[in-house]
């Protein structure tokens, strides 16, 4: 079987809830992995070896997909996912921004990735980042260690990640949600996304929270300071798509 849809991001916004909730619907059969990551960091792999990673064999009217959260944020994504599949659906998650950004440098401290405090991390995110954007869109098989664990700020300028997007695929193929929405009311976003899909609904027993961290809260000054760098581009995305967090 082909993929018939992606959850390409955002990283730390209930991408793998969202996914372990749509498997359970009779009709979705999962991936052997709920996240390959062909198209940005398997892409030296070649496609036969990306399809094996689907079931072979499925009911009537059943799809398949999966979910990699670095697929939104990667700048190859894109052309890569559209010359191979240019009729899948793309399902993307938008956390407010600076409780992304919090959650995600907690999960590099747990994956033992970050050694700096969050300021430091932030503030050295721009010399961290130079140049490997660039880098990975001039060389095939180019990987970045910094660009896919240091990208705290980056990541949550959504509005230049979705053009990219936008660029290959047409609105009709991309569900865009909040993931403040899907938290409060898991079982509409889920309906939401089988309609997206083209699934008749289903509920499931349980909703749980899938790779939830806990950690301490921000410091006030700090979230002020991302609050402030995060409200540009938050007009941005509000003035293009309509979607708000403040």
């Amino acid at each position: 079987m082909n993929p018939h849809f992606l959850i390409i991001g955002a990283q730390k916004s209930g991408t793998t809830s969202l996914y372990n909730y749509l498997i359970q619907h009779p009709q979705i059969s999962p991936a052997k992995t709920k996240e390959i990551h062909f198209f940005d960091l398997n892409y030296h792999q070649e496609i036969d070896w990306y399809k094996a990673q689907f079931p072979q064999q499925a009911g009537q009217n059943t799809i398949t997909g999966e979910s990699s959260p670095y697929y939104l944020f990667h700048p190859r994504v894109p052309q890569r996912v559209h010359q191979h599949f240019p009729q899948i659906k793309l399902i993307i998650l938008l956390r407010e921004p600076v409780a992304r950004t919090w959650s995600h440098y907690h999960h590099e401290i747990r994956l033992k990735y970050e050694t700096l405090s969050f300021e430091q991390a932030i503030a050295s995110e721009p010399q961290r980042l130079q140049g490997e954007t660039e880098k990975l869109l001039a060389e095939d098989n180019y990987y970045s260690f910094n660009h896919q664990h240091y990208s705290y700020l980056a990541r949550g300028i959504y509005h230049q990640q979705i053009k990219n997007w936008q660029q290959y695929f047409p609105k009709e193929q991309i569900l865009i949600l909040k993931s403040e929405d899907f938290y409060a009311n898991p079982a509409q976003t889920l309906n939401q996304t089988l309609e997206f899909l083209e699934i008749p609904p289903h509920t499931i027993e349980s909703y749980p929270k899938y790779n939830s961290g806990s950690y301490p809260e921000i410091y006030p000054a700090t979230k002020q300071y991302l609050i402030n760098y995060f409200q540009p581009h938050n007009q941005k995305l509000a003035k293009d798509l309509g979607i708000t967090f403040w």
